[in-house]
């Protein structure tokens, strides 16, 4: 499952996310065109809005990274 977001701060969100591997990220000039972006990969390719992050400077992608416990 991927997630996508928004942010104002893209490497602190990047590293509370586990600093996955397929992180991706672009700068918007306005907010209006990052929530219209957003909006296009929830709609049309299923992704899921990250829970966190604050502003809309610049948006992300990324598959959350596996927590797997040793047995």
């Amino acid at each position: 499952m991927k997630f996508v977001g928004l942010t104002n701060n893209p490497d602190e969100l990047k590293r509370i996310h586990g600093n996955p591997e397929d992180w991706w990220e672009r700068a918007f000039a306005n907010e209006y065109e990052a929530r219209k972006w957003m909006r296009v990969l929830v709609k049309n390719y299923g992704y899921k809005i990250a829970g966190m992050g604050d502003g809309w400077r610049y948006g992300f992608t990324y598959t959350p990274v596996q927590q797997y416990k040793v047995a």
